[in-house]
């Protein structure tokens, strides 16, 4: 217990160490700002490489939670503080503590004002997704959820662009009244089930409530998870959060923040409600077609290469549902293997515009052409991020694209069709993109006289280009760790399918 308490609890409190002692810093000079960059990268780089010492203790032949803690806080209601991880959960804490020291090295020099204020957002911000992800009690998670909003709304409210109060608020007003009922139904759960344990509620729930009363709670925790993925339509606040949010900031948002409405579906919504969730596959398959159409297409109105990437995001999350709610086991693997692999992807891309517009200045592109030329190595790398998002072989994109439809088409054939139909027009447009912004002549003067990547521009952006085409040509180095996990929830479910690993 002593082991267990000293790792999964100190992931959670380093980002909040390194917060405090960032704000102990005077803020009246260039040499503070440098010295509290130093802190809050070193306690990133810190808290990343605890989360290495979680992930080599935890055992992925076994199914089931590990390294648990468990302290209650209400005996009454037996709500308390409970941490563990899966599989599933272990590689998203991986992938949030792996972009967080990306994304505070990133800012180095961007920022300009009220630096200490924004590294100590993002400390909180990777506490709290933690947190989120390592939560084993309904009411835990549920404070983690939504505490997460705050440092989210400061970084786009005061960091962002030209309208960022209104991206701001339409963020935190869309995801907080989407929580709503979610809050009703866990207090109705809590209530009815005397305890908040996903543990005991997994095992328990379906036989404390009717079908009826079950479909009611499941779509109250469906509204608070499809907000937060966003799905299609309740998706218009991430378009104008990416715009005009700052670069890391939508590199967290697109790569962490969007997979934990995913999540409250994997770990939540199906395992508390199988046979509610069974019963509304078909509704969440048909928007999530919706959404992955749809958005491909908007994507092509767009004059702004962010805005291209926010409406890519979420076709591609609508991936991710798509093979969640196909209830087989390739389905489930293609949607957690897309989730990591979108974390990636989009932080990359993301990461790429700031390039662009750290130098130039504008993100549209009638004012971007030719910039191979100039910057071979960054388009060369761009390329590499451009085929990952349209889930080109031998990319990590092409495994979870696949996946999915594969398991779509085994269990509901018609439907695979149209979903196809969006990895041809993402394809498309994302095509389109790069041979508008990367090829043709140069369009201006100040494209000629760029620099190519700087030494801590390309040590940034390397990483993620290697990642992409190792999990692309090895994805069992994902596979191998969530396998069981997969096969232990769908077992779980007792809906009578049976599942082949």
């Amino acid at each position: 217990m002593i082991m267990n308490f000293h790792f999964l609890t100190l992931l959670l409190i380093l980002p909040v160490i390194g917060a405090f002692f960032v704000y102990l810093v005077r803020n009246n000079s260039q040499l503070a700002e440098e010295n509290m960059t130093f802190v809050a990268f070193w306690c990133s780089v810190i808290t990343f490489l605890v989360s290495v010492i979680v992930f080599a203790k935890y055992d992925p032949t076994q199914a089931g939670f590990q390294l648990v803690e468990n302290y209650v806080w209400l005996k009454d209601l037996d709500v308390g503080y409970r941490l563990g991880v899966d599989g599933i959960s272990m590689l998203l804490i991986l992938l949030t503590t792996a972009i967080m020291p990306i994304c505070i090295i990133s800012s180095k020099g961007v920022i300009k004002h009220k630096t200490k204020e924004f590294l100590v957002s993002f400390l909180l911000l990777e506490s709290f997704i933690i947190g989120s992800f390592a939560a084993l009690d309904l009411v835990l998670f549920y404070i983690f959820f939504e505490i997460m909003l705050i440092p989210m709304f400061l970084i786009i409210g005061i960091w962002g662009g030209k309208d960022r109060v209104y991206a701001a608020y339409k963020f935190f007003l869309y995801t907080f009244f989407g929580s709503i009922l979610f809050l009703i139904a866990i207090i109705v759960i809590v209530s009815k089930a005397g305890t908040a344990d996903i543990t005991i509620l997994h095992r328990e729930l379906a036989n404390l409530f009717s079908f009826e009363a079950q479909k009611y709670l499941w779509l109250a925790f469906f509204i608070a998870f499809a907000v937060k993925i966003p799905m299609w339509p309740v998706h218009t606040w991430l378009p104008d959060a990416h715009v005009q949010a700052p670069t890391t900031g939508s590199v967290v948002l697109a790569a962490i923040l969007l997979k934990m409405g995913a999540y409250g579906f994997i770990r939540f919504a199906i395992p508390l409600f199988p046979e509610a969730s069974f019963y509304f596959k078909d509704m969440v398959i048909i928007l999530s077609i919706l959404a992955i159409i749809i958005a491909s297409l908007c994507a092509f109105w767009q004059q702004d290469i962010k805005k291209i990437i926010a409406y890519s995001s979420v076709a591609h999350m609508g991936y991710v549902t798509l093979g969640i709610f196909s209830f087989n086991a390739l389905g489930f693997a293609g949607a957690i293997f897309q989730m990591l692999s979108h974390g990636i992807i989009s932080a990359a891309l993301f990461l790429s515009i700031g390039v662009i517009y750290e130098r130039l200045h504008t993100r549209n592109i009638k004012d971007l052409q030719g910039i191979t030329a100039a910057m071979p190595n960054f388009a060369i790398l761009f390329l590499i991020f451009t085929f990952g998002s349209v889930a080109l072989p031998a990319t990590s994109g092409f495994v979870g694209e696949f996946l999915t439809l594969l398991a779509v088409y085994k269990v509901a054939p018609a439907y695979s069709i149209f979903a196809a139909f969006g990895v041809i027009i993402g394809a498309v447009y994302m095509l389109w993109l790069t041979k508008k912004v990367m090829f043709g002549e140069i369009v201006s003067e100040k494209i000629s006289a760029l620099n190519d990547l700087s030494s801590k521009e390309l040590i940034i952006l390397i990483p993620f280009a290697i990642a992409i085409i190792l999990f692309g040509i090895y994805p069992a180095l994902i596979f191998d760790v969530i396998n069981e996990n997969i096969l232990d929830i769908l077992a779980n479910l007792d809906l009578g399918i049976t599942y082949d690993k």
